[in-house]
């Protein structure tokens, strides 16, 4: 008893810091037992950034030897519509890493035709990138074989499998598409970015024109980093063109990421583009004549054919527009600029998203409503011929009032027994009245008010490839019968 009440004594004794023994000893175990758990957090944190300083150093080690782990996304079958919480490249790659199949000792064009030709063999019947339309667009007395065969023939015809550009130069991509490009390489053949070079621009960047190591020309979309901008737009081209080959549209070759650039790497096409033709800077050039500006308008045609109805998910431009419609030396129509493109899945009549395109062009129902479809594009085609046809803007405010919009201005002129009247005065040799009113009438079904009632662009093609008005005229729905007396096209003799 004694012992402990020498030990309460003792602990309760003062020391020089005014304080009863057992406060200071409780005090310094606090202490100590604080120092033991900062040591520990240190020793675990160091750890951790040890084994990321160690998988950083294999990553950039094992891109150093082969180029291939520059990745981009793999993206899912619906793009998402204009969600802030957008998921980055990275993860979509994790997502679907299963998916990928390598062929990096093949020709990386020849890998992406292969598959592309298989890929819609195996979903459709036929295409509508050549002569015929979709298999939608067939008659249903045609039976299936003879629709492969068709299909099989305009792939042929259309998809033309030419040699790859890039073929020598190092780094094909791991994805079975594509020509993974390095910023190095692509600075190089842009002199730097230099403003020389500048062949275009706009909100989504710049594009360059370049020369590759081995001479090839290319044109280079280096894409503004604004807020993910650049991201959701590249991931938007890719998944919309990256594995598609039809010769009216323009090719993407390859892709460079690094760091925060994303950069698309296209065919250069070096004749103008349609705008430029019609309003600005190719008229030194002389004009377009009646037969090229149809040829160009049929290869665009085409090109929204085999994106509506030969692959799944069907493409959807979204800015269909004389500037975006490029030409090449023979007059063939290259449809660009995929930046604003959405997909539709199968059994999707339509989807719901922000409204944008450029004014004139965009379909009257969609900018009402936002919700989208493919017959938002044949609208912007039906302006885009009456573009070509008149070499009219779609909207022109330096004109008189009733003449600032030319799809109502046309319907007046038209509904007014003047169509003959409408025909671009620059032409030097104009077309007869039987293909002028036949242009005329393919462009007012396209720009119907009711969505519903315009042809499909299949349709169109056939229409355009007509060798009288009757068979541009029966081609489409009755519904527009109409419209065909008011030409009356029938009634007047080929001039």
């Amino acid at each position: 008893m004694s012992s402990a009440q020498n030990l309460n004594t003792t602990m309760s004794q003062e020391t020089a810091l005014g304080l009863k023994l057992w406060a200071v000893i409780g005090i310094c175990v606090a202490i100590f037992t604080v120092l033991i758990l900062a040591i520990m957090a240190m020793w675990v944190a160091l750890r951790r950034k040890s084994r990321r300083t160690t998988a950083v150093t294999v990553a950039t080690n094992n891109k150093n030897k082969n180029h291939l782990h520059s990745q981009i996304p793999i993206i899912s079958k619906e793009i998402t519509v204009d969600r802030g919480n957008a998921r980055t490249l990275a993860q979509s790659f994790r997502d679907q890493h299963q998916l990928l199949r390598t062929n990096s000792n093949k020709d990386v064009d020849n890998v992406s035709q292969c598959s592309s030709s298989v890929y819609h063999n195996d979903k459709f019947g036929s295409s509508v990138s050549g002569d015929e339309g979709g298999s939608s667009c067939y008659s249903g007395h045609v039976s299936t074989a003879k629709v492969k065969q068709d299909f099989a023939q305009q792939q042929s015809h259309e998809m033309v499998v030419s040699a790859s550009p890039l073929v020598g130069f190092p780094g094909f991509s791991q994805l079975g598409w594509g020509h993974w490009f390095t910023l190095r390489d692509l600075e190089y053949a842009t002199n730097r970015f230099s403003k020389e070079n500048v062949i275009g621009e706009g909100g989504y960047g710049v594009v360059y024109r370049g020369d590759l190591m081995n001479g090839t020309q290319v044109a280079v979309k280096k894409i503004l980093n604004n807020m993910g901008q650049a991201e959701r737009e590249f991931r938007v081209e890719v998944e919309a063109i990256g594995h598609v080959r039809h010769k009216n549209l323009v090719r993407l070759l390859g892709y460079c990421i690094e760091g925060i650039h994303r950069m698309l790497v296209y065919e250069y096409v070096n004749n103008g583009n349609l705008e430029q033709w019609l309003h600005g800077a190719m008229h030194h050039h002389g004009q377009l004549s009646w037969e090229a500006r149809m040829k160009v308008a049929m290869g665009t045609a085409k090109a929204l054919a085999y994106l509506h109805e030969a692959i799944e998910p069907k493409v959807v431009h979204r800015d269909i527009k004389s500037s975006n419609i490029l030409i090449d030396d023979e007059y063939n129509a290259k449809v660009s600029d995929f930046g604003l493109a959405k997909l539709l899945g199968s059994g999707k009549t339509h989807i719901a998203t922000r409204v944008m395109g450029t004014f004139g062009y965009v379909a009257p129902e969609y900018a009402n409503s936002g919700l989208l479809n493919e017959k938002s594009d044949v609208y912007s085609f039906g302006v885009l011929l009456l573009e070509a046809v008149t070499g009219r803007d779609p909207v022109d405010y330096s004109r008189p009032s009733n003449e600032v919009n030319l799809v109502e201005w046309l319907k007046f002129m038209v509904g007014s027994k003047r169509a003959e009247e409408v025909v671009d005065s620059n032409l030097e040799t104009k077309p007869s009245i039987r293909a002028l009113k036949r242009a005329i009438l393919i462009a007012l079904k396209c720009v119907d008010m009711d969505s519903e009632k315009r042809p499909k662009m299949c349709h169109v093609v056939r229409m355009l490839e007509a060798k009288d008005s009757h068979q541009a005229a029966t081609s489409s729905s009755e519904s527009h019968q109409n419209k065909s007396r008011s030409l009356e096209i029938e009634s007047h003799p080929e001039r």
